[in-house]
């Protein structure tokens, strides 16, 4: 077996995060746990260079104590390709500066394992990768023509409305049929995104919660569902939705068998699943979310699941 050694996390800086729900944490603490050397830096502090890709980075320890949870070393120029494995775990939104950081991180992989494979975290995006699986999810648009979504919103009656590359329940619309204020919302999409927009057929069923399933190695390892607050249509735990401890359904099991040789293709070994009732909305591959969430109650240590398929990985 390859002996891990140094792990590069590139990340939102580790002052920001809150250690209660933080994935990148969990995975840093489990890999810092089995004596690896955590090496701490944001993407903007890539370099390529002569064909090697460095970063400006700070050798990282963990701690979980909330208000004193790090601490990291004197900056230094690091090659990247000294590493063994590299997380790829810095937060949409999934725009030119992501894309162009998985350009960089694809010169180092697979010698340097990168986590997930940046060629397939661009090639996937979350909400276009899940279209793949159309018979799966709930109906669904993608487009920038008013006149399309009008269309498509006399046909479905209640619509979701929200960005192609957003995150976190950020600009994600509850929209009625009779709603007169679609017009000004699809204006302000307009100035706010050059991408298309995506719109969905609202469920009735995330009154009861979206379920993020977490997946490793293409296995289901465990689940949280995410219950909206009252007046929220958003279940997004960073929206104020509440997490609370659920068990997989048949249906669920079976969409995770259909995904599953479409993500060990893409060599994705860490993936979150976010499904309402029995249809899957997204497939998160940048940065998935809802480890400390599903262990805090009683769940797998998808942490420790995660690492034993990267020290396979790298057998």
């Amino acid at each position: 077996m390859a002996k891990i050694v140094n792990v590069g996390v590139q990340m939102d800086h580790v002052s920001g995060i809150n250690i209660a729900g933080d994935s990148t944490f969990a995975m840093s603490l489990e890999a810092q746990a089995r004596g690896y050397r955590l090496f701490h830096y944001t993407p903007e502090k890539l370099s390529l260079r002569d064909g090697k890709v460095f970063a400006t980075a700070q050798q990282m320890t963990l701690r979980d104590v909330k208000g004193d949870h790090f601490t990291l070393g004197e900056p230094e120029r690091l090659d990247l390709s000294t590493m063994d494995v590299i997380m790829l775990r810095q937060d949409p939104p999934f725009d030119m500066a992501y894309i162009t950081s998985t350009h960089l991180l694809e010169r180092l992989h697979p010698k340097t394992l990168v986590v997930n494979d940046p060629a397939w975290v661009r090639n996937s995006p979350e909400k276009i990768f899940v279209t793949e699986f159309a018979d799966l999810m709930p109906k669904t648009l993608i487009t920038r023509d008013a006149a399309e979504i009008a269309r498509f919103r006399e046909e479905m009656g209640d619509i979701i409305l929200k960005p192609l590359y957003g995150n976190g329940g950020a600009g994600v619309f509850h929209s009625a049929r009779d709603d007169r204020n679609m017009s000004s919302l699809l204006e302000m999409f307009g100035q706010m995104f050059r991408e298309p927009f995506i719109a969905q057929e609202y469920l009735p069923a995330v009154r009861k919660g979206d379920k993020r399933i977490l997946l490793v190695d293409g296995e289901p390892v465990g689940a949280i569902n995410r219950v909206p607050a009252e007046h929220d249509a958003r279940s997004n735990m960073h929206a104020g939705g509440r997490p609370e401890p659920t068990e997989l359904t048949a249906r669920e099991k079976e969409i995770c068998a259909r995904i599953a040789p479409a993500l060990k293709e893409r060599g994705f070994l860490f993936v979150g699943i976010d499904v309402i009732g029995d249809y899957m909305t997204e497939i998160n591959v940048t940065s998935p979310t809802g480890i400390r969430e599903v262990k805090k109650f009683g769940g797998a240590d998808v942490s420790s699941l995660l690492w034993d398929a990267i020290e396979r990985k790298r057998a």
